[in-house]
């Protein structure tokens, strides 16, 4: 391969940077020139693209975000979106292409490697942690951090004014931010979207800790189990304590990316492209156990595995 390309797709995600550090220098040392497509899916779609020259990822290792950007483009899921995508693609002549991105952008580069001809190889790189064949998504670890410190900052007014706080995380549907942010902030209760809770028991549970002498409580919510504002709402009617909520929100985006995140990205990035060049395609990199393993970019599953596993131990922590 001499020419090839490398896009961020969806939600951005700490270490995308890195990542793309990676991708580029490991391509440079096989004598390949690289294509930064720029805005993502739709910057693909319109050809906004150039040539990553001398110095273009030198000081970006511990920049969040992405300095290529990232656009959605659902029009791609059509017919006329995709043969828009094929006509930029001829022009660019594009050998092979390495997507940073999560799940969605996988299921485009799915269609970009079997319907379009174009080797693909995805990164996997979200927040959520919830692409199966990996361990840890490139910026998961990032975005617990910042949840887990807000925690710790919400907890010391918690506790001075004896309140309960509803604090919302996101992730989606996977639940698996939310749960290590509870084991690792020590939260009273976590709630997420594929385990059912009952409201009234966790509250019954909160007033027995009072009862016992707790001072505050702290309850974790996943964005795609329940809104904050309406736990709260609800916590309202049925206790007589003072209830706050926070959501967090793109706060656990942004932000310098954390060592672990710097060093995983670069380490995906370097070895997606070898990848590449050694003629795989269709696949996506992962580490799991702390060895490279590739499979496939369309998946059928989900990273339920992950949140069951966990959010059992996390039950007994609480019990």
């Amino acid at each position: 391969m001499k020419r090839i390309g490398v896009m961020s797709g969806g939600g951005d995600a700490a270490g995308m940077n890195a990542a793309l550090r990676a991708v580029v220098r490991t391509a440079w040392s096989k004598g390949a020139e690289v294509v930064g497509v720029n805005r993502g899916w739709l910057g693909l779609s319109e050809g906004d693209a150039e040539v990553l020259g001398s110095g273009a990822v030198s000081g970006i290792i511990d920049r969040g975000g992405t300095i290529l950007r990232t656009f959605r483009y659902p029009e791609f899921q059509e017919a006329a979106g995709q043969e828009k995508v094929r006509a930029q693609l001829q022009k660019l002549r594009l050998e092979g292409l390495v997507i940073i991105g999560g799940d969605g952008s996988f299921r485009g580069g799915h269609v970009l490697d079997h319907e379009l001809g174009l080797p693909v190889i995805g990164v996997p790189a979200t927040i959520d942690n919830d692409i199966p064949g990996t361990d840890h998504s490139i910026g998961f670890d990032t975005a617990l951090n910042i949840a887990i410190d807000a925690v710790d900052k919400i907890r010391d007014t918690a506790t001075s004014h004896g309140r309960i706080f509803v604090v919302e995380v996101m992730g989606r549907s996977c639940g698996l931010l939310a749960i290590q942010c509870g084991i690792g902030c020590g939260a009273e209760e976590v709630l997420v979207p594929e385990i059912p809770y009952d409201l009234d028991e966790i509250c019954r549970r909160i007033e027995k800790g009072y009862n016992r002498g707790k001072r505050h409580a702290i309850m974790i919510v996943a964005e795609g189990a329940a809104r904050a504002s309406y736990i709260t709402y609800e916590m309202k009617n049925r206790l007589q304590r003072p209830i706050r909520m926070m959501v967090l929100g793109h706060l656990q985006r942004g932000g310098s990316p954390s060592a672990f995140d710097r060093i995983l990205a670069t380490r995906l990035g370097n070895y997606a492209t070898e990848q590449l060049f050694e003629g795989a395609r269709g696949v996506m990199v992962g580490l799991v156990a702390n060895k490279f393993k590739t499979g496939p970019l369309r998946k059928t599953s989900c990273a339920l595995d992950k949140v069951v596993a966990q959010y059992a131990a996390l039950q007994r922590l609480l019990a």
